[in-house]
């Protein structure tokens, strides 16, 4: 059996940095994942006037519910959705002209149901260039809050971003959704406030949040259950057997839900309160599969599923066009390098195990996740290369090592 130490989980430390940032009171989140994104995110409230101090295990942030302690900065947002998505909503509820930009790649990614939202709300903001995209530009007065519609289905982090914003306004905020992407990720959210103190209520598909401001607390943060995938389905693909410490039943990530997946594939999966472990048993079934809720994992699978018994389709996952890339064409034409059959359509991929594949260079487009896929492919496919096996450090800039000492503790 293989123990395998997972970095915190991004989404998680994004949240929290958020939360801590808005509570009053010093705050201490204990294991926070340090990689790009985080990173991004940290320096981008140090710009906002907070104070983050960071020692290898724990960062410390002196939290401000009147908002940033400066009234004018330039935010570099780098490559982050997080970043890009919750320090604008962060810095609306301050005071001050407050500019925010992000990489090539970022800028291309959907801003707009977010900034409308703001803007139905009362914010005074503008799309300096493109109108839904970065750059833009916050004229912040606070936030009186009420009732605004919003739209999440692209992206479950429009959604975060209101509610986490809802205590810090005047009043409070009725958020009323008319279409929602990757649900578990708000019962992250949701869980992470009431660890600050705030409890929202639901009102079918109305979020209640009420005014009041978040308590300061230390805050451990989980290993990262979308990076865990990766190594779930190495044990899977090879027949070994891996452990994930910390992602167990109390485990608030919904994409440990990828181990069902697994498990309805052949694999065998034990998930206890310290956490999970997968053992592959040399059967890979082919299935049908919606992965509208754990989309960021439908990568993994497309990865393993040339090695499955027959067709592997992942349904409902349209969201994945608009991550760091087209995921579902940057899956397919990966595939297709291999020698896989494949079709794709507006929201879904099946891919068709036929011949065994075979090596190629992966084309990256600058998404971790897609490099990270495949390279559980490469365990079983000699020959697998990548142009850009850098663009990990955006989550896990460990990973080839890991994933490295992982290889040789597997069955070939």
């Amino acid at each position: 059996m293989t123990v395998v130490d997972i970095p915190g989980s991004k989404s998680v430390t994004a949240r929290a940095l958020f939360l801590a940032a808005a509570a009053d009171g010093v705050t201490t989140l204990r294991r926070p994942l340090r990689s790009d994104d985080t990173e991004g995110f940290a320096e981008g409230l140090t710009r906002l006037g907070y104070r983050v101090g960071r020692t290898p295990d724990a960062w410390q942030i002196d939290g401000r519910p009147q908002g940033p302690a400066v009234t004018e900065a330039d935010v570099y947002c780098r490559d982050g959705a997080t970043t890009a998505r919750f320090l604008p909503t962060l810095a609306a509820a301050g005071h001050g002209s407050f500019r925010f930009d992000a990489s090539p790649q970022m800028r291309r990614r959907p801003l707009l149901p977010l900034t409308r939202a703001l803007r139905d709300l009362g914010v005074e903001l503008r799309h300096e260039e493109a109108e839904g995209h970065h750059p833009l530009r916050v004229e912040a007065s606070g936030v009186e809050g009420g009732e605004v519609v919003l739209d999440a289905g692209l992206s479950s982090q429009y959604l975060t971003a209101l509610l986490l914003l809802g205590p810090l306004t005047r009043k409070g905020l009725r958020i009323r959704v008319t279409d929602l992407v990757s649900a578990p990720y708000i019962e992250i959210t949701l869980a992470m406030m009431r660890a600050f103190g705030v409890a929202v209520r639901r009102e079918g598909t109305v979020y209640v949040v009420p005014a009041g401001g978040y308590t300061a607390t230390t805050y451990d943060i989980e290993p990262d259950a979308s990076t865990a995938s990766y190594f779930f389905a190495a044990a899977a693909v090879t027949g070994g057997e891996v452990t994930v410490p910390g992602l167990g039943t109390g485990a608030l990530q919904g994409d440990l839900g990828f181990v069902d997946v697994l498990r309805r594939m052949g694999a065998e999966v034990e998930t206890d309160a310290h956490g999970t472990r997968v053992r592959g048993t040399g059967e890979l079934r082919g299935l049908t599969v919606n992965m509208r809720d754990i989309s960021d994992t439908m990568p993994t699978l497309a990865a393993i599923a040339p090695f499955a018994s027959g067709p592997v389709r992942i349904e409902d996952v349209g969201n994945t066009r608009v991550k760091e890339c087209d995921r579902l064409e940057a899956c397919a034409e990966n595939l297709r390098r291999l020698g896989v059959e494949v079709a794709t359509g507006d929201d879904w991929i099946e891919i068709r195990p036929s011949s065994t594949p075979v090596g190629a260079e992966i084309k990256s487009y600058g998404d971790h996740r897609v490099v990270m896929s495949f390279a559980v492919t490469g365990l079983r496919v000699p020959g697998i290369s990548f142009d850009d096996p850098g663009c990990v450090r955006k989550t896990f800039p460990g990973f080839h090592e890991a994933f490295g000492a992982l290889r040789g503790q597997l069955p070939t």
